[in-house]
Protein backbone atom coordinates (compact mmCIF):
# COMPACT_ATOMS: atom_id res chain seq x y z
CA UNK A 1 0.00 0.00 0.00
CA UNK A 2 1.36 3.41 -1.01
CA UNK A 3 1.43 6.05 1.72
CA UNK A 4 0.18 9.51 0.66
CA UNK A 5 2.52 12.33 1.63
CA UNK A 6 0.96 15.39 3.17
CA UNK A 7 1.58 18.70 1.48
CA UNK A 8 2.15 20.31 4.85
CA UNK A 9 4.25 17.87 6.75
CA UNK A 10 5.95 20.20 9.25
CA UNK A 11 4.47 20.93 12.66
CA UNK A 12 5.36 23.99 14.73
CA UNK A 13 4.84 24.36 18.45
CA UNK A 14 5.06 27.79 20.07
CA UNK A 15 4.53 29.07 23.58
CA UNK A 16 2.35 32.05 24.41
CA UNK A 17 1.12 33.87 27.44
CA UNK A 18 -2.56 33.52 28.26
CA UNK A 19 -3.22 37.03 26.91
CA UNK A 20 -1.39 36.27 23.63
CA UNK A 21 -3.26 33.00 23.25
CA UNK A 22 -6.62 34.64 23.99
CA UNK A 23 -5.83 37.39 21.46
CA UNK A 24 -4.92 34.77 18.85
CA UNK A 25 -8.11 32.82 19.48
CA UNK A 26 -10.24 35.99 19.26
CA UNK A 27 -8.61 37.01 15.99
CA UNK A 28 -9.01 33.52 14.53
CA UNK A 29 -12.67 33.46 15.53
CA UNK A 30 -13.24 36.96 14.12
CA UNK A 31 -11.62 36.01 10.81
CA UNK A 32 -13.77 32.93 10.34
CA UNK A 33 -10.66 30.99 9.32
CA UNK A 34 -9.14 27.89 10.80
CA UNK A 35 -6.25 28.59 13.16
CA UNK A 36 -3.85 27.06 10.64
CA UNK A 37 -5.18 29.18 7.75
CA UNK A 38 -5.07 32.32 9.90
CA UNK A 39 -1.44 31.80 10.97
CA UNK A 40 -0.23 30.81 7.49
CA UNK A 41 -2.03 33.84 6.03
CA UNK A 42 -0.36 36.08 8.60
CA UNK A 43 3.03 34.60 7.77
CA UNK A 44 2.53 35.26 4.07
CA UNK A 45 1.57 38.84 4.82
CA UNK A 46 -2.01 38.33 3.69
CA UNK A 47 -4.64 40.71 4.85
CA UNK A 48 -6.91 38.75 7.12
CA UNK A 49 -10.51 39.76 6.55
CA UNK A 50 -13.09 39.02 9.18
CA UNK A 51 -16.16 36.97 8.34
CA UNK A 52 -18.24 40.09 9.09
CA UNK A 53 -16.33 42.03 6.42
CA UNK A 54 -16.81 39.20 3.94
CA UNK A 55 -20.54 39.21 4.73
CA UNK A 56 -20.64 42.96 3.99
CA UNK A 57 -18.80 42.40 0.70
CA UNK A 58 -21.31 39.70 -0.22
CA UNK A 59 -24.20 42.06 0.53
CA UNK A 60 -22.60 44.80 -1.59
CA UNK A 61 -22.12 42.26 -4.37
CA UNK A 62 -25.79 41.29 -4.21
CA UNK A 63 -26.80 44.96 -4.36
CA UNK A 64 -24.60 45.55 -7.41
CA UNK A 65 -26.06 42.44 -9.04
CA UNK A 66 -29.57 43.78 -8.49
CA UNK A 67 -28.65 47.23 -9.83
CA UNK A 68 -26.96 45.74 -12.87
CA UNK A 69 -30.07 43.68 -13.67
CA UNK A 70 -32.30 46.75 -13.30
CA UNK A 71 -30.01 48.86 -15.48
CA UNK A 72 -30.04 46.18 -18.18
CA UNK A 73 -33.86 46.20 -18.08
CA UNK A 74 -34.05 50.00 -18.31
CA UNK A 75 -31.64 50.07 -21.25
CA UNK A 76 -33.77 47.46 -23.00
CA UNK A 77 -36.92 49.51 -22.37
CA UNK A 78 -35.28 52.65 -23.76
CA UNK A 79 -34.18 50.75 -26.88
CA UNK A 80 -37.73 49.46 -27.36
CA UNK A 81 -39.18 52.97 -27.00
CA UNK A 82 -36.65 54.29 -29.52
CA UNK A 83 -37.65 51.57 -31.97
CA UNK A 84 -41.38 52.36 -31.61
CA UNK A 85 -40.80 56.11 -31.96
CA UNK A 86 -38.63 55.55 -35.00
CA UNK A 87 -41.46 53.52 -36.55
CA UNK A 88 -43.79 56.46 -35.96
CA UNK A 89 -41.36 58.94 -37.52
CA UNK A 90 -40.11 60.67 -34.34
CA UNK A 91 -36.43 60.80 -35.30
CA UNK A 92 -35.22 63.46 -32.78
CA UNK A 93 -36.71 61.50 -29.87
CA UNK A 94 -35.04 58.35 -31.15
CA UNK A 95 -31.63 60.03 -31.04
CA UNK A 96 -32.26 61.19 -27.48
CA UNK A 97 -33.40 57.74 -26.41
CA UNK A 98 -30.41 56.10 -28.08
CA UNK A 99 -28.19 58.55 -26.20
CA UNK A 100 -29.88 57.57 -22.94
CA UNK A 101 -29.52 53.92 -23.82
CA UNK A 102 -25.82 54.44 -24.43
CA UNK A 103 -25.47 56.18 -21.06
CA UNK A 104 -27.30 53.29 -19.37
CA UNK A 105 -24.95 50.88 -21.09
CA UNK A 106 -21.87 52.80 -19.91
CA UNK A 107 -23.17 52.94 -16.35
CA UNK A 108 -24.01 49.23 -16.46
CA UNK A 109 -20.48 48.38 -17.63
CA UNK A 110 -18.95 50.45 -14.83
CA UNK A 111 -21.23 48.80 -12.26
CA UNK A 112 -20.45 45.37 -13.65
CA UNK A 113 -16.70 46.03 -13.34
CA UNK A 114 -17.10 47.11 -9.72
CA UNK A 115 -19.30 44.08 -9.03
CA UNK A 116 -16.72 41.78 -10.67
CA UNK A 117 -13.96 43.27 -8.48
CA UNK A 118 -16.04 42.71 -5.35
CA UNK A 119 -16.77 39.10 -6.33
CA UNK A 120 -13.05 38.48 -6.97
CA UNK A 121 -12.25 39.95 -3.56
CA UNK A 122 -14.84 37.73 -1.89
CA UNK A 123 -13.56 34.66 -3.74
CA UNK A 124 -9.97 35.49 -2.78
CA UNK A 125 -10.86 36.01 0.88
CA UNK A 126 -12.91 32.83 1.14
CA UNK A 127 -10.35 30.75 -0.81
CA UNK A 128 -7.46 31.77 1.44
CA UNK A 129 -9.53 31.08 4.54
CA UNK A 130 -11.16 27.75 3.83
Amino acid sequence: MHKVKRKRNKAVTIRMTKDEYDDLQNRVKESGLSQQAFIIGAIHGSTITSSDEIAVLKEISKTFSDHERQMRGMATNVNQMAHVLNGQGFIPAEKELKGLSSQFGDYRKESENIWRSIRLSINHQTATGQ
